[in-house]
C-alpha cells in the first residue's frame, strides 16, 4: 500500500453531473412495441462526471474542493446538496441558460437497458471562464494537487485548461487530467493524462497492436502534451507507463467485472490521492490498479475505500498475511477508520511464543466480542524482560506472521514496552480482553476501553508447559 502520512487537500475542476439510476425487474415484453417492460422498484442518484472523481477522493479520505459551472436549474440545486452532504467545498458558477448534466440509466436485473441524457455540451461563456479562473487563482495554493476531469461538456475550454496548467506549473503543483477529444495538445504541460486504450489510439492516431505500437503511442502522447509521465490505462491488463526507453505494464486483476462505469474516474482520483502524498509513480499506479479492481466489481458509478483496497490486495494473494501486520502509526489511522464505520474494535495482547490450542481458543473468544480483533504483540526485547533471557523461542517477526494468518485475528501490531498502555491509547478499543487470571487485578488499559472482558484459559495449555515437554523428550 501507499504511504499515507497526512490528509491531502485536492482540487477537482471539470464537468459535474448527476448519475441517476432507475432500478427494476423485467418479466414481459410490451404489447405496444418489441421492447422490455421494466417495473421500477427504486430510484437512486449519485454524483457523476467530475463528481464521481470527488466521491472517490472523499471515500479515500481526502479533503476535496470542486470548481465548475452549472445551470440555474433543479438538477444543479440537487447537485449542490449532494456535494454539501459529502463535505466538499464547492466553488460553483451558475450560467444562465445552461442545463446541468443528468444521465439516467434504466437498470433491469442488474443490467443496463438504456441511458438517456439531458445536458448542455457547448463551451461555457468567456465571462464564465474569466470568473472561474479568478476563483482558481484565489484558491489554488491551498491544494496539494489539481485534477482536471474533462467529460467534454464545455467547462474545460482550451483557454481555461492552458491558464490552469501554466499557473500550476509555476507554483510546482501537479496537474492530472482525464482527457477527452482527439487533440491532447490542449493539455500541454500537465503532469500526466489518464486515457484508456481507445482514447489514446484516437488522440495519437496509432493503433495499439503490440508492445512496439504501445510504446510509439505513449511517446507520441508524451511529446504532444509535454507530459512528465506518459501512461495509458489498458482495462483488465492494467496500466502501461513509458519508462526511459521502454514500456512497463503494471497489471491488475479484477475478481469479477460487473460494471466499468466510472472506472476512469477512480484511476484519476486514486492516482491523484497517492501522488499528493508524495508517493512515487510506481506505487501510485499500483494503488490506482487496486482501486479500479474494486470498483469494477460493483454496479454503477462506484468508489473504493482504503479498507476495501487493502482487502482486495489481500484477496489477490499479494503478501496477504503481511498486510495484517501493522506499524503503530498504521494501526492508529486504521482504528480511526474502523470507528468511523461503526466497527466494534477488540484489543488483546501477549507474547504468544509457541502457538498452541489455548492461544487460538482465547483469541477466537476475544474476536467474538466485536467486529475487528487487534492483537498487541510483545517484541523480543519485551518478552526477554518479562520471561527471561531464554525467551522468546520464536522471534517477533515469526510470531506476528503466524498470528496474522489466524482467521480470528484481523491485525497484529508489535510493541516494545512492558505494557501495551501507549498502544491502547492510540487504538481506543471498544473492548479490552485479558485472561481470567487477571480476576481481581487491574487490567492495563481498562481506563481507556469501554469494556473489559476476562477469558478462561484451557487447562494444561501454555508455552511454558510446551517447552518443558520438549526438554523432557530430549
Amino acid at each position: 500500500m501507499i504511504k499515507i502520512d497526512k490528509t491531502p487537500n485536492i482540487l477537482v475542476i471539470g464537468d459535474l453531473m448527476i448519475d441517476e439510476y432507475l432500478w427494476g425487474s423485467c418479466d414481459r415484453i410490451s404489447p405496444e412495441a418489441p421492447v422490455q417492460v421494466v417495473d421500477i422498484k427504486k430510484e437512486t442518484s449519485v454524483l457523476g462526471g467530475a463528481g464521481n472523481v470527488i466521491s472517490n477522493l472523499v471515500s479515500l479520505g481526502a479533503k476535496v474542493a470542486v470548481l465548475s459551472v452549472i445551470g440555474d436549474d433543479e438538477v444543479g440545486h440537487n447537485l449542490k446538496i449532494m456535494l454539501e452532504k459529502q463535505s466538499v467545498k464547492a466553488f460553483l458558477l451558475e450560467q444562465e441558460g445552461r442545463k446541468t448534466s443528468r444521465k439516467t440509466r434504466l437498470m433491469a436485473s442488474h443490467s443496463q437497458v438504456v441511458r438517456y441524457d439531458k445536458e448542455s455540451k457547448n463551451p461555457i461563456s468567456v465571462q464564465s471562464v474569466e470568473d472561474l479562473y479568478k476563483i482558481f487563482l484565489n484558491k489554488v495554493e491551498n491544494y496539494d494537487i489539481i485534477l482536471l476531469s474533462d467529460y467534454a461538456k464545455g467547462v474545460l475550454t482550451e483557454d481555461l485548461i492552458a491558464k490552469i496548467i501554466n499557473y500550476a506549473n509555476k507554483k510546482d503543483i501537479k496537474v492530472l487530467v482525464d482527457p477527452k477529444g482527439n487533440d491532447y495538445s490542449k493539455y500541454k504541460g500537465a503532469y500526466l493524462l489518464t486515457p484508456n486504450k481507445k482514447e489514446a489510439e484516437i488522440a495519437s492516431k496509432v493503433k495499439i497492436e503490440n508492445e512496439a505500437s504501445l510504446k510509439k503511442c505513449l511517446e507520441k502522447l508524451k511529446k504532444e502534451a509535454d507530459l512528465k509521465v506518459s501512461l495509458i490505462t489498458l482495462s483488465e491488463d492494467g496500466i502501461a507507463i513509458l519508462e526511459e526507453d521502454s514500456v512497463s505494464i503494471k497489471p491488475t486483476v479484477a475478481r469479477e467485472v460487473y460494471d466499468v462505469t466510472g472506472a476512469g474516474d477512480t484511476v484519476l482520483a486514486s492516482l491523484g490521492f497517492a501522488l499528493s502524498l508524495e508517493n512515487d509513480i510506481e506505487k501510485s499506479v499500483e494503488f490506482a490498479n487496486l482501486a479500479a479492481g474494486v470498483v469494477v466489481g460493483k454496479l454503477g458509478s462506484a468508489t473504493a475505500t482504503l479498507d476495501e483496497i487493502e482487502e482486495y490486495q489481500a484477496s489477490l494473494h499479494k503478501s496477504s498475511i503481511e498486510l495484517h501486520i501493522k506499524s503503530r502509526d498504521e494501526i492508529e489511522k486504521l482504528s480511526l477508520r474502523l470507528k468511523s464505520q461503526n466497527k466494534k474494535v477488540v484489543f488483546t495482547n501477549g507474547c504468544f511464543d509457541i502457538l498452541h490450542k489455548g492461544h487460538v481458543s482465547y483469541l477466537n473468544i476475544a474476536k467474538s466480542f466485536g467486529d475487528v480483533l487487534i492483537l498487541g504483540l510483545n517484541s523480543d526485547d519485551s518478552v526477554k524482560r518479562l520471561k527471561g533471557e531464554n525467551r522468546p523461542i520464536n522471534c517477533e517477526d515469526d510470531r506476528a506472521y503466524i498470528l496474522s494468518a489466524l482467521e480470528c485475528v484481523d491485525y497484529v501490531v508489535i510493541f516494545d514496552e512492558d505494557t501495551p498502555y501507549e498502544l491502547i491509547k492510540k487504538i481506543q478499543p471498544n473492548t479490552l480482553v485479558k485472561g481470567a487470571d487477571y480476576e481481581g487485578k487491574e487490567v492495563v488499559g481498562s481506563d481507556i476501553a469501554e469494556k473489559t472482558k476476562l477469558v478462561e484459559f484451557i487447562d494444561g495449555k501454555s508455552t511454558t508447559k510446551t517447552i518443558e515437554k520438549i526438554k523432557k523428550a530430549k
